[in-house]
């Protein structure tokens, strides 16, 4: 899979971005070390300012490829889905069964991630915590309603589609595939950061993960 991977192009929406920051070595090194720096030190605290110091580039430079610092999250976002529907695909091809299928997809979107290689200028696995922590607020913003229809969120839709296509698979009399296959991604995300901050109000743990959870909900409201 991962030589697969290496050949695709990641694709992020085109309006989201000035420059697309994969074009240039500069542009790489704002998308790497604003992960790391987003990470240490959370969104609200983040600014250009910082990150220019950090990479030792003028302020104005990062502004060449995006127009915020909302822009660049959106950036990182809509990558993260791209990628993670790549290995949605990927790992579920050829797969007969529509249970096993969906089953792995579950396993795929639930899971914590791994780094991969292929990418050298994207930490996945730093990455994922900055989804798991900063995603939401990607969209909680009265901008929404216009940048979806600009279409800046097509990546995360069209892999909420791709997992209500599997489950209808299952079970064609199933009546909110659609609402099913949201509250999986979101409450893959949410389980992650309560088992990470709140862990008093939630059953994951080391043992039980969103995976396990997410797995029994689902075939046990299909069954």
């Amino acid at each position: 899979m991962e030589n697969l991977l290496a050949n695709l192009k990641i694709t992020v929406p085109e309006k989201i971005y000035i420059k697309d920051p994969e074009t240039s070595d500069l542009g790489r090194r704002i998308l790497e070390h604003s992960i790391q720096l987003i990470d240490e030190i959370g969104l609200e605290a983040f600014t250009f300012k910082k990150l220019g110091q950090k990479i030792g580039s003028n302020e104005s430079s990062i502004y060449r490829y995006f127009e915020s610092k909302h822009n660049l999250l959106l950036y990182l976002t809509s990558w993260y889905w791209a990628w993670l529907e790549y290995q949605l695909v990927l790992e579920t091809y050829g797969m007969s069964r529509p249970e096993d299928k969906l089953k792995r997809a579950i396993e795929i979107v639930t899971r914590r991630v791994k780094q991969d290689v292929s990418y050298t200028f994207i930490n996945e696995v730093i990455l994922y915590r900055i989804i798991v922590n900063e995603s939401s607020k990607s969209f909680l913003t009265k901008e929404v309603d216009l940048e979806n229809k600009e279409g800046y969120f097509v990546a995360y839709k069209r892999i909420i589609t791709r997992l209500k296509d599997m489950i209808s698979a299952v079970d064609p009399n199933y009546s909110h595939p659609t609402s099913l296959a949201s509250t999986i991604m979101e409450g893959a995300l949410h389980q992650q950061f309560l088992r990470d901050h709140f862990n008093s109000i939630t059953d994951c743990d080391k043992e039980i993960t969103p995976n396990a959870f997410f797995d029994n909900l689902v075939f046990k409201v299909l069954s």
